[in-house]
């Protein structure tokens, strides 16, 4: 999902832990965005440190079946090196909500700065969070994990 050579990785074993790591304008960014994420997520998913990140995953409890043996991961927040980023699996395996984010972000007068599960960004207001909510909002567990088997049958 995402490539660690890029990233800053938090050794932080809890949300809170990873947020005091922060410098304080990092911090604002990352909670607002946070906060949009736990308003939007469909009830399933739980939030979690991983990987050096936060996370919103459907516990192992709920889907043993991963290829790694590790929760599957939906969402992911993070402050990098140069930017913050926000990975929505969502989009990366489905291509009208990458059409959706790309008209939203289009409409709103933003810059889209997005990777193929990234978008990019300094501040939460960089993005189109209108937008944004709609698509963490779009995929409950049950799709997910529906689509995620659908694509390891594929490989």
């Amino acid at each position: 999902m995402v490539s660690s050579a890029a990233m800053v990785m938090s050794k932080a074993s809890t949300v809170a832990q990873y947020l005091r790591e922060l410098d304080p304008d990092r911090r604002a960014e990352i909670r607002k965005v946070r906060a949009l994420v736990k308003r939007h997520i469909p009830k399933g998913y739980v939030e979690r440190m991983h990987g050096g990140m936060i996370t919103w995953t459907i516990p192992l409890a709920a889907y043993p079946e991963t290829y790694n043996g590790e929760p599957l991961c939906y969402a992911a927040l993070a402050a990098q090196k140069s930017h913050n980023s926000l990975y929505l699996m969502g989009p990366y395996g489905d291509p009208s909500q990458v059409k959706h984010l790309r008209e939203a972000f289009k409409s709103a007068g933003k810059r889209l700065d997005m990777g193929k599960s990234c978008l990019r960004f300094k501040q939460a207001d960089d993005l189109a969070l209108d937008a944004v909510a709609e698509v963490i909002a779009k995929t409950p567990p049950k799709t997910y994990i529906a689509r995620y088997e659908a694509a390891r049958k594929r490989r």
